[in-house]
């Protein structure tokens, strides 16, 4: 699962190569555009007010810039940034150890800040209201509480399960925005870009060959850009043509629409084991042998962004475009939920 060319989770190959592709500044970030005029404003304004930037909230789909654009933040501000992970900070220490060596102005970004647990989250609130961090010494009756205070800094939190951050947590945040999924012609672009940085000679049709099966997700886009590099490379000359890059991409087995053998699965099973449905996310978990979350999580929000799934009150339901992309006919009974 976690080796998926079109996984838009980070896995272990994309950290060689992905710091060198990421972009330097707002200008050079391809896509999200009101997300970069919104902040764009933000930052020039607390930069003018040589204060510290507000709390930052991203949130949206793996794969999208999230953690490409804390660090422009980071630069465009000219402040150091601190990287960790929710399940990294699991005892107050590991989070005092972080933000007592934070300088005024610093970024601490938190990605999968949805999966801090409770006892951290109260001890962020006062770091994030006051600059300040409260320790307990002693314990019972005897009690006291230590007031540490800290430099003014920001927290960019990241998550793709933004219902899962508690409302007193979403509510420090000064600054909320959401990334959605790009289309075509800014995944060429990025693409375009990517491929000028790793020197690989690309035709434009090629470009938008790799942009129409990339899920509309950069990271998935930079990924399979390599994959057709190493083909064209092995089985060529080490051009990009069309015909390299659509051979490239059948032997990845990501068809016209970006999806995989995983994706076709989850689909026929819909459609074969419970005649299209509607079905519930456990039962249709456990007939794929995948973890609920992931088919939450990771193949479905794709599958509804094409319309080919769609999750009702009863569960999980086959769409028209399943079964024209299947080539089954719709049962009778199935057509009137629609």
């Amino acid at each position: 699962m976690s080796d998926r060319v079109i996984s838009a989770e980070e896995i272990k190959d994309d950290k060689s190569w992905d710091v060198g592709l990421r972009p330097q500044s707002l200008s050079e970030y391809v896509g999200q555009q009101q997300v970069k005029d919104n902040l764009d404003i933000v930052l020039q304004a607390a930069k003018g007010r040589s204060e510290p930037l507000d709390h930052v909230l991203l949130f949206g789909p793996p794969g999208l810039g999230k953690t490409t654009l804390a660090h422009i933040i980071a630069k465009e501000m000219g402040t150091g940034i601190k990287i960790t992970s929710g399940p990294a900070i699991s005892k107050a220490g590991d989070l005092a150890a972080i933000i007592t060596n934070l300088q005024d102005g610093d970024i601490l970004f938190i990605d999968e800040i949805h999966r801090l647990n409770k006892t951290i989250e109260e001890i962020l609130y006062p770091a994030m209201e006051d600059f300040a961090l409260d320790i307990v010494l002693g314990k019972g009756p005897s009690a006291q509480i230590l007031r540490l205070d800290l430099p003014k800094f920001t927290i960019i939190g990241a998550t793709t399960r933004y219902n899962l951050i508690s409302s007193p947590l979403r509510d420090r945040f000064g600054v909320t925005f959401r990334l959605d999924f790009y289309n075509p012609e800014e995944i060429a672009s990025i693409i375009k870009r990517s491929a000028d940085i790793l020197t690989v000679n690309m035709a434009d049709e090629s470009r938008g060959e790799i942009a129409s099966r990339s899920r509309a997700t950069p990271r998935i886009a930079n990924r399979i850009l390599k994959r057709v590099r190493d083909y064209a490379q092995v089985k060529g000359d080490g051009q990009a043509t069309l015909e390299m890059t659509k051979k490239a991409l059948d032997m990845m087995a990501i068809d016209k629409h970006g999806l995989d053998d995983i994706d076709r699965r989850l689909l026929k099973v819909l459609v074969d084991n419970f005649n299209g449905g509607p079905v519930g996310l456990n039962t249709l978990a456990a007939a794929l042998q995948e973890e609920a979350g992931t088919i939450e999580e990771i193949f479905e929000p794709y599958l509804m962004q094409l319309g080919f799934l769609s999750r009702t009150a009863k569960g999980r339901i086959a769409t028209n475009k399943t079964y024209e992309y299947l080539g089954v006919d719709k049962p009778e009974d199935q057509s009137k939920l629609f």
